[in-house]
């Protein structure tokens, strides 16, 4: 966060010049940009405010109050209103949990999901689909459409389909309003105090990161809470019959459903009942369930689905980061490859070649790198590792040339449009990348990934207050209201920005010290 008009402040308090605000970033594949780690602390916050919220008076009202949740009469949550607890309820994600921002692999995610969409009963609907850095095996659906992946779940699936069939679960619990109309409770909660309730329960952060005394203090209340929003033995089993005629609709194997659930069953026997990753709590897998699952699976012709070579990528792609070390990671793919114990040579063979950059075995990398470039010279993913690679090794300029070309190819695209902006900043290009965000930015404007790099842009560009101002959304949409005021405070100081755009930054920040100051009254 900034403490004066050049300079701020990191997470950990090291003082560092805005300009340099960016030099740590590294390319996508392992910089911090593209992970993020949870905070106890917010955790924490997120607690008390649930129970305090659960505690206040029920006519409390304020500017963020929501409408009605699941009341008698039957009357749901406004799509509109939903789009905006949805939209809160990503700002806590982040806040919180370790989101993963590689563009490529969340682009994989959303076209998947998207996919499975469209074959749903409401296909007009807009969904929201995104990574959590998490080896544990989880998926949950969350209001406005979110729908949270773990990278643990993506490499423990054995195919595509099955992949598919746990999106196309969480499709259906938010087509058929799953969770709104079981957690009326958010009818007490203002949207902020909702949003970051909404983080803890449906993600499992209460019960794995707080403390032992706070969850003494808050067992009980957190509990109740848990037990409204855990989705019924009745939602369970029309996710699970809606899901798979999803997966039947949209081209995947529909026993894929039953295969996995018998998978994740068996693997029960291996935890005690407080050890159970969240998934298996969530989605409890029992023999019945299988069993129907696999009778409504049965309802549909068989129908072999070839996995995308794209699922083999992101899965191999995550695969080597889950290791201690790149050196590990480079043993496992050599050695798959060796020994012929892939499902995809070419999905390995890529694995292996991240692996070896990110093992500086540079001269090998670029071998296996040409392997698949040769067989597949258009393929995104290649022409990101090759940029990757050209980075490392010290040639900047011709690893931005390799983007620009394959822009051509690409025009707009958001994995190369990113690693461009990245690759300009770093050869002194400012001022270019900054209107290259800019124009990302006109049809991402919620993206705070970009308005991460703007800021560096517009600093490096020496357009200062701008740069405060971009800094001001990015901590914004990654739920860290205060940073944003200060940012937005910071930016208003500058005498030269023009009317408008300082009566447009006031508004702004009226608007993010409102959202802030409930939260703190719902902390006192």
């Amino acid at each position: 966060m900034s403490d004066q008009g050049g300079s701020c402040r990191s997470r950990s308090g090291e003082r560092i010049e805005l300009t340099h605000l960016f030099s740590v970033i590294m390319p996508m594949h392992a910089s911090p940009l593209f992970r993020r780690k949870p905070r106890v602390n917010l955790i924490r916050l997120v607690l008390f405010l649930f129970v305090q919220s659960l505690l206040a008076p029920s006519g409390y009202a304020d500017n963020f109050a929501l409408p009605e949740i699941g009341d008698p009469s039957g009357n749901l949550l406004s799509h509109s209103g939903e789009v905006r607890l949805g939209k809160a309820f990503m700002r806590s994600v982040r806040s919180s949990q370790p989101v993963n921002s590689d563009p490529l692999l969340n682009d994989y995610i959303q076209s998947l999901g998207d996919r499975l969409a469209k074959n749903s009963d409401n296909p007009g609907r807009v969904f929201h689909f995104f990574l959590l850095d998490d080896a544990q095996v989880n998926a949950f659906a969350g209001p406005g459409g979110y729908i949270g992946v773990n990278t643990g779940l993506v490499t423990t699936t054995e195919s595509e389909s099955e992949l598919a069939s746990v999106l196309s679960h969480e499709i259906a619990h938010i087509t058929q309003n799953h969770l709104v109309r079981t957690f009326d409770a958010l009818q007490r909660l203002s949207l902020p105090a909702a949003a970051i309730a909404l983080t803890a329960l449906l993600i499992g952060a209460a019960t794995k990161q707080a403390d032992a005394g706070l969850a003494i203090a808050t067992g009980v209340q957190a509990g109740m809470a848990q037990s409204q929003i855990n989705f019924t033995r009745a939602h369970e089993e029309e996710a699970d019959s809606l899901g798979i005629q999803i997966l039947a609709k949209a081209g995947f194997d529909p026993q894929a459903m039953p295969t996995f659930f018998d998978r994740m069953g068996q693997a029960t026997r291996l935890y005690s009942s407080g050890e159970l990753p969240e998934f298996l709590r969530t989605h409890p897998v029992t023999s019945n369930r299988i069993a129907d699952a696999r009778g409504r699976a049965g309802d549909y012709p068989y129908r072999q689905s070839p996995d995308s070579l794209e699922y083999h990528l992101v899965r191999s792609a995550l695969k080597y980061t889950q290791f201690n070390s790149s050196r590990e990671a480079v043993t496992y793919f050599r050695e798959n490859l060796i020994n012929n114990r892939y499902r995809s040579e070419e999905g390995t063979r890529y694995g292996y070649t991240l692996a070896l950059i990110a093992d500086r075995q540079f001269k090998e990398a670029r071998k296996q790198l040409d392997l698949l470039l040769r067989k597949r010279p258009e393929q995104i993913a290649y022409i990101d590792a090759e940029a990757l690679l050209l980075e490392k090794t010290g040639k900047r300029r011709e690893a931005q040339q390799v983007i620009q070309d394959a822009l051509e190819l690409y025009p707009g695209n958001l994995v190369l449009s990113m690693r461009n902006a990245i690759l300009l900043l770093d050869i002194g290009s400012a001022q270019q990348a900054l209107t290259l965000l800019e124009t990302q930015l006109q049809g991402r404007p919620e993206d705070e990934r970009l308005y991460h790099l703007a800021a560096r842009a517009a600093g490096d560009a020496g357009k200062t207050s701008l740069a405060h101002q971009y800094m001001a959304e990015y901590y914004y949409y990654s739920g860290e209201l205060e940073s944003a005021v200060r940012q937005l405070q910071i930016a208003l100081q500058d005498n030269s920005i023009d009317y408008y755009r300082s009566a447009r930054l006031t508004a702004r920040l009226r608007m993010l010290e409102d959202e802030s100051n409930e939260l703190k009254r719902r902390n006192e």
